[in-house]
């Protein structure tokens, strides 16, 4: 591949920034020691691990996530700041000691449920309550005239001979009807005249009273 002119200042751009990186990463890790960090994170009651918590360090690019255990473990610098966050909880923050003797820091973290209490939002008609106030007492109600003619003993009969069946009358009708197909099936139609039971159920009635007038 052959660097024309045009490419060559984008190249020579490109070497000097990839050197002057490797050469601050390199001084910064000659400053700073590395140490392998490693930790659990709980909940509050620490009962129950929490996994999928965003374990890194801002503005170095590295970072890493709890596992289903809650355990991660990731190398940083001394004086490295790292942040714990997580959906629905506070962030955390540690930060590695300058001076560390051992190469390896161990983490028992606990994080705290983040609640977030959102203001009643009222849903009105009326940009203010005042104006929708205003609107309820302007408003008129027209009374509908009562035609009492519409009420009268003829009028409320007719109505009452056109109006269908009820679902009761329809049910007895049906039944009647059913337990008349069955009396035929089976047997002639029984005559009251030659009933006793009618003929006892007769007289009780009008030693009752039921027949007589009641003018």
């Amino acid at each position: 591949m052959k660097i024309t002119k045009l490419h060559l200042p984008l190249f020579l751009l490109f070497f000097l920034m990839m050197t002057g990186i490797t050469s601050s990463y390199a001084q910064d890790s000659q400053d700073k020691k590395i140490i392998q960090l490693s930790g659990i994170i709980l909940n509050e009651d620490s009962t129950t691990a929490i996994s999928g918590v965003n374990v890194y360090v801002p503005n170095k690019g590295r970072g890493t996530s709890s596992n289903n255990f809650g355990y991660f473990s990731m190398p940083v610098a001394t004086g490295d700041s790292i942040v714990f966050s997580f959906v629905g909880l506070k962030n955390q923050s540690f930060k590695v000691p300058d001076t560390v003797e051992d190469d390896k820091i161990s983490l028992i973290l606990t994080m705290v449920q983040d609640e977030i209490a959102l203001g009643e939002v009222e849903v009105m008609p009326y940009p203010t309550e005042e104006e929708f106030k205003q609107a309820i007492l302007a408003m008129t109600v027209d009374e509908i005239p009562l035609d009492k003619g519409n009420l009268s003993p003829q009028m409320l009969l007719r109505w009452a001979e056109q109006m269908p069946s009820s679902p009761n009358e329809n049910f007895r009708s049906f039944q009647s009807g059913q337990m008349q197909q069955i009396q035929d099936r089976y047997g002639p139609r029984s005559f009251p005249l030659l009933n006793p039971f009618a003929w006892a159920n007769f007289i009780k009635s009008i030693k009752r009273g039921d027949l007589k007038s009641k003018d």
